[in-house]
């Protein structure tokens, strides 16, 4: 069977619309870019292979980010784990750089990478200006990747900023997602989006995850138990991994609403299975392409318009659904993969799947 995303099989999660290509870039002027690196078979030989690995941007939008930033609030669920600049993000309620998933151990190359990508078009930042503090955040791909190697280079990190686009965003094992593992199955990137109705403001909700989390048994599929139908195809024992969330949305919101909105994600984890083990991170990160702050200004003040709190429930909800559904895409896209010392980690099994959800009365 092709590999299908869960709306192929007119599965819906929760009851509002998706967007064009149900991806965070239906979010209008939000793109992705992947670096994938695959290299090498068999025994590992630390820092020389096999590879299973990569990089992924996501950039807010099309203007210029470092001196016309995004408000931005993140949430942390459990915090076993890094993202670079989520600090400053949160302290600003604003993001500036492009926001990079990567690998745990090539964090510190992705972000001396993008600052050197940066300082091409910013090249007074820290001497005239503030100095720019990348956000990059990591996942453990250890299992099928020679991680210690860190292989991600600069060209990796330029290529999948250079090559970010809008439109159809490419899911499983791409970018940064290619060594990742949920579920026992193999993960990588999935992507999700919503619409809300005229009514509700007709505002979208894109999010996009990198799924590295939870094990076999607690996987539910739009609510269907399917880790404990299908128990069988698991990989080596392999350390227990995070999720990275990123929600975009062109509501417009100021930091402490986003900071909401990133909170709701976690309950979108929940509804997969997800349940922040003691080594897992879950970090979500919220931004609105609407509520642009100016670096600079003549004027004292800015005038925004923004969203009132009574309205934020159908953000919620959606957020929420496009989160679950985002997760559930990553594991449908991706597929079996061998990495190092020849572990194996297979795709979950879209027939068996089909199946599964067809019994439930989920799939026509």
């Amino acid at each position: 069977m092709l590999r299908s995303r869960l709306r192929d099989w007119g599965v819906k999660i929760g009851h509002y619309a998706t967007g064009q290509n149900n991806a965070i870039t239906d979010v209008a002027g939000v793109k992705v870019g992947h670096t994938t690196i695959i290299a090498g078979e068999g025994q590992l030989l630390q820092g020389s292979g096999p590879v299973r690995t990569g990089v992924t941007a996501i950039l807010p939008h099309t203007h210029d980010l470092f001196h016309y930033r995004v408000a931005a609030g993140g949430f942390t669920l459990n915090g076993a784990g890094a993202v670079t600049g989520l600090s400053q993000a949160e302290e600003w309620g604003a993001i500036e750089t492009p926001i990079m998933l990567t690998n745990t151990l090539s964090v510190g190359q992705v972000h001396d990478a993008v600052l050197d990508y940066l300082l091409q078009y910013y090249p007074d930042a820290g001497i005239s200006s503030d100095p720019i503090i990348p956000i990059v955040a990591e996942c453990d791909d250890s299992h099928l990747n020679d991680i210690q190697g860190r292989h991600v280079t600069k060209e990796h990190v330029f290529a999948a900023l250079e090559q970010a686009a809008t439109g159809p965003v490419a899911e499983g094992c791409v970018g940064a997602g290619t060594g990742m593992i949920a579920f026992d199955f193999k993960a990588g990137i999935g992507t999700a989006s919503r619409v809300l109705p005229p009514s509700h403001g007709g505002y979208t909700v894109g999010v996009l995850v990198m799924a590295n989390f939870g094990p076999r048994h607690c996987l539910q599929i739009a609510g269907c138990p399917v880790g404990d139908c299908i128990q069988d195809l698991t990989p080596d024992p392999h350390p227990d991994g995070s999720i990275i969330v990123v929600i975009a949305t062109d509501a417009p919101l100021i930091s402490l609403q986003l900071r909401r909105i990133a909170k709701r994600a976690a309950l979108g984890i929940g509804r997969t299975g997800g349940y922040a083990s003691h080594v897992s991170g879950e970090f979500c990160l919220a931004f609105s392409t609407s509520t642009i702050f100016p670096r600079q200004g003549a004027s004292l003040t800015v005038e925004l318009q923004l969203l009132r709190d009574q309205y934020l429930d159908p953000l919620f909800a959606a957020t929420v659904e496009a989160t679950e559904e985002a997760i559930v895409n990553s594991l449908m896209q991706a597929t079996d993969m061998r990495g190092r010392d020849d572990h194996l980690v297979y795709a979950i099994p879209l027939e068996r799947l089909y199946q599964l959800l067809k019994k439930q009365g989920l799939a026509t």
